[in-house]
């Protein structure tokens, strides 16, 4: 271990930071944050950034001068070298070593006593990631992990949870007793209201855990209703992830990702609910009942949908159902299958020259017809998506030409968008049905019929392996 990473209150401190560098205005924000008090030595007052900086923290925080005498240094707690001259740094580093002061030199560990790690603020709470100061890149990229894992609002339910720990403390005798309290409720229904801005209720829920604790009634569950996203777990929500990781039990569909099941928790039940055209695993109403009857168990249930679970999702349904039971939920938008496998295909689904609408369609109804509105979809400067069409594609492009749109109109299909195994297949209306034949495109693939299509061989970022 290079450096011991510890916390320090420096809110009675001085820090002398000599320069005018960018890296000076980043740390005098930093210890600023902290309270402490800095004292900055820079013979270049031509700095705007940092000058600008100066202007927005306390006075009584920061001070200004042109050199720094052994007063100076007298009255100092710790140093930054932030100078960017080499030589420069080395020598404040040597002088501040040589009075026994805490140094970091900016960029240069191999100089310092002390390094500032890369910080994830959630005050009280405070993570903090360091490279020793090798490789700063890697401490960026882990810190970004650390960032999707914590809440913004952690800080909050810490300062709400902090306000009980004496009552707890005087109710609840035992450590191990008072240890599964906490845990109960730091990663249960109070954690999941002061994440969802409901601060009131999760303090009362809070309190009521309190006065009940050994005697409550520990049947009410609560179901998550997520959305996976079109297949790249990269883009799920940062929510998303926080209730993948801490359910009990999953009900997922066919359309999500392996990667993306690979982040449940090991010990938590997983069962397949997934529906496929005429081959449906488990009917739709005995899925609400299990919806309900687990969460009723007091368990965390976790509906994980493709894509949006309320953009073709049946999640409207689903929790219309738990509504009508008194089961409590919560929704977590997904990003749907449209929006994520034309991005990926670079094809906009608006843009101010091709299109300035965009229609989502079911190719796929409830009663296995394709009885749609046709006449409505053909518009010029609009954009048609539809999903689960790929059985119905020949009667789609037919239909769409029999009721006035051009046989030369764009079309695309997209086959497992946003995934590793991407195909997208472009022609136009006429063709679009003979192409999927001969590329024998497989579900899921959504079509999209429009200008914009066009944009594809320009557009397209990602291309197929």
């Amino acid at each position: 271990m290079d450096f011991l990473p510890l916390f320090f209150d420096l809110k009675s401190s001085t820090a002398l930071v000599f320069g005018a560098s960018s890296l000076a205005v980043r740390k005098i924000e930093l210890l600023n944050k902290a309270g402490c008090k800095v004292v900055n030595v820079r013979a270049d007052d031509q700095n705007e950034a940092l000058d600008d900086t100066l202007e927005k923290q306390s006075t009584s925080l920061v001070e200004c001068i042109a050199s720094a005498n052994e007063d100076v240094w007298a009255s100092a707690h710790l140093v930054v070298a932030a100078t960017g001259n080499d030589r420069d740094d080395a020598e404040l580093a040597e002088k501040a070593k040589s009075l026994k002061l805490p140094v970091n030199v900016v960029n240069n560990a191999a100089l310092s006593s002390f390094v500032f790690p890369s910080i994830i603020d959630r005050s009280p709470i405070i993570a903090a990631v360091s490279s020793s100061g090798e490789l700063p890149v890697l401490t960026r990229l882990l810190r970004s992990r650390l960032e999707s894992t914590i809440p913004h609002a952690y800080g909050r339910m810490a300062e709400i949870a902090k306000r009980y720990r004496s009552a707890v403390k005087e109710r609840i005798s035992g450590i191990n007793n008072r240890r599964r309290f906490w845990e109960h409720n730091l990663e249960g229904r109070f954690s999941e209201l002061v994440f969802s801005g409901e601060e009131t209720l999760a303090e009362e829920h809070l309190k009521t855990s309190l006065d009940n604790f050994g005697s409550e009634d520990r049947s009410k569950g609560e179901v998550y209703l997520v959305g996976a996203g079109p297949g790249d777990p990269d883009l799920l929500t940062f929510k998303a992830l926080r209730l993948i990781r801490q359910a009990d039990i999953v009900l997922f569909d066919r359309l999500v990702s392996d990667e993306i099941m690979a982040l449940v928790r090991q010990d938590a039940e997983k069962i397949n609910v997934g529906k496929e055209r005429s081959n449906h695993t488990v009917p739709q109403e005995s899925i609400n009942d299990l919806l309900v009857n687990y969460a009723k168990k007091g368990l965390r249930v976790l509906r994980l949908k493709g894509g949006d679970p309320f953009v073709f999702g049946r999640g409207g349904e689903e929790i219309e159902t738990l509504s009508e039971q008194g089961v409590s939920f919560q929704v977590v938008p997904g990003i749907t299958a449209a929006s994520g496998c034309a991005a990926y295909s670079g094809i906009p689904l608006t843009h101010r020259d091709y299109s300035q609408s965009v229609r989502f369609i079911t190719g796929h109804l409830k009663n296995d017809s394709c009885d749609l509105p046709w006449s409505e979809f053909v518009h010029e400067r609009q954009t048609l998506v539809f999903y689960m069409g790929l059985s119905g594609l020949e009667t789609i492009s037919r239909s769409l030409i029999a009721h006035g749109m051009a046989a030369d109109k764009p079309a695309a299909l997209i086959s497992k968008g946003t995934t590793p195994e991407q195909k997208v297949i472009v022609g136009t209306i006429d063709t679009i049905y003979k192409l999927s034949q001969e590329h024998n495109v497989k579900a899921p693939t959504i079509i999209i019929v429009g200008d914009v299509v066009s944009l594809h061989s320009k557009l397209n970022w990602r291309p197929e392996n």
